[in-house]
């Protein structure tokens, strides 16, 4: 299924001459009832909360965070729509850590999210969390949308255009302008009706009960906790040594330290570019450090006496307390190692690859919605010992279910993955050199 993008406001349509011509634009969706005060007293909320219990139906909820600005990432506005009780905008920052009012008010409803993984944790925050989700993201994953941003899939299944200039604000501004008051508000406008519409379509397609599971999945999101984070920083293929390794781990767990206690986006500190540069030239001193090329920010000169201790110290750390050059994991190894290291795993691998890419098409969604990599991976590297085929069968769909693969992606996927499994115990045949083409070209031509 192919959607439209978000910008794209105008098509073609033939003329009664055969001449191309522009299609009026696709409707601007506004606000059915003008933009909503901030609710950022108790009174306020108080009123909000009682609406919102009163109405009836799923509720519709996002949340606006400060994504590039601050550390933390927690909700600056939370917006909710539900039934006949209108759009509310409920500024939690006044209201502290918990909203018990709120929770209560919209008590066991679904909730309606787009992209709820971004969202939720941020509502868990302040007290609020679901005991049934519909995500219209993930929703238009299943059904095979190829984009699947809230604005393109509200103009291509609600047929009407959404504005998106706001997205990127700083959401911890007070008082928040106007325009991104009404920019807040449309993001759950019609969120109900986007719902309605793709919940047929996943009956239609004999796939609600793919997304009942998801969804129910969703309900334990938990953000992932990176191993050894620093090895993220932009640019660290560009080190040669363990040294500097150890300089880019400290500059950026003091450029960490510092982001939290200040609240601000790391980046606004230092960029990843002027660790980089400090950990390659490595300057014992201060002068040293900022007359190094490429060693800018904001808090370069400010916090320049930091920057300096940390260098310090990875320079006089021991061999033994060096960083790896690879990061320490507990998965297999990279698959492009698998050829020498372990050619059946190999095999198997890459015959698991085919098929749940062809499986996938075949449903008409994403691999990774199909069944998640890594569990193909893990599963492939190690797969039960038995060579029963139900045997075997049972044992990789029990391995599937404890990485947290969903009872309807074990079903699909489980009879390609026993496929694979059996193609890699098969050794590669030698191709038979009857004609001397893995001998010497010159001697086959000289014959």
């Amino acid at each position: 299924m192919t959607s439209t993008p978000d910008d794209e406001a105008l098509t073609t349509v033939a003329s009664t001459e055969g001449d191309a011509e522009p299609a009026p634009p696709v409707p601007l969706l506004t606000l059915s009832g003008g933009i909503p005060d901030i609710v950022d007293t108790p009174a306020a909320l108080a009123k909000a909360c009682a609406a919102l219990a009163a109405a009836t139906g799923p509720v519709a909820i996002d949340a606006e965070r400060a994504s590039g600005y601050r550390y933390s990432s927690r909700a600056y506005l939370i917006q909710l729509r539900r039934g006949d009780s209108g759009t509310w905008l409920i500024d939690p920052i006044p209201f502290g850590s918990d909203l018990p009012e709120l929770a209560e008010a919209l008590g066991t409803e679904e909730w309606i999210l787009h992209a709820a993984t971004q969202d939720l944790p941020c509502l868990r925050e302040v007290g609020l969390t679901p005991t049934s989700i519909f995500d219209t993201e993930l929703a238009g994953r299943l059904l095979g949308y190829h984009r699947v941003g809230l604005a393109t899939l509200v103009e291509e299944i609600v047929g009407l255009r959404m504005r998106k200039e706001h997205s990127a604000a700083d959401w911890s501004t007070r008082p928040l302008p106007r325009p991104w008051l009404e920019y807040a508000a449309l993001d759950v406008e019609v969120l109900v009706d986007l719902r309605d519409h793709m919940a047929a379509e996943l009956v239609e397609q004999g796939k609600d009960e793919w997304a009942r599971q998801e969804f129910a999945h969703l309900l334990d999101f938990q953000p992932a906790v990176r191993v050894e984070p620093w090895r993220r920083t932009s640019g660290m293929q560009r080190l040669r040594g363990r040294r500097q390794l150890a300089a880019v781990r400290a500059l950026w767990e003091t450029r960490d330290d510092l982001a939290r206690q200040r609240d601000v986006t790391p980046g606004r500190i230092i960029p990843d570019a002027a660790i980089i540069a400090a950990a390659t030239a490595m300057p014992t001193h201060r002068g040293a450090l900022l007359a190094t090329r490429g060693f800018h920010g904001r808090g370069a000169e400010r916090y320049a006496s930091r920057w300096t201790a940390a260098l310090a110290e990875a320079a006089q750390l021991p061999e033994d307390q060096l960083p790896q050059r690879s990061p320490r994991g507990d998965g297999p190894p990279h698959p492009r190692t698998w050829a020498e290291r372990e050619p059946a795993a190999d095999r198997r691998f890459k015959a698991a690859r085919a098929a749940t890419l062809a499986l996938a098409e075949a449903n008409h969604l994403p691999v990774e919605n199909l069944i998640t990599p890594d569990y193909v991976r893990r599963a492939m590297w190690a797969p039960p010992a038995t060579r029963d085929e139900q045997e075997l069968a049972d044992q990789l769909a029990e391995q599937l279910r404890s990485y947290g693969a969903r009872p309807w992606q074990v079903e699909l996927v489980t009879p390609p993955l026993v496929d694979a499994v059996l193609v890699g115990d098969q050794p590669v045949e030698e191709e038979p050199d009857d004609l001397g083409l893995l001998g010497d070209p010159a001697d086959a031509d000289a014959e």
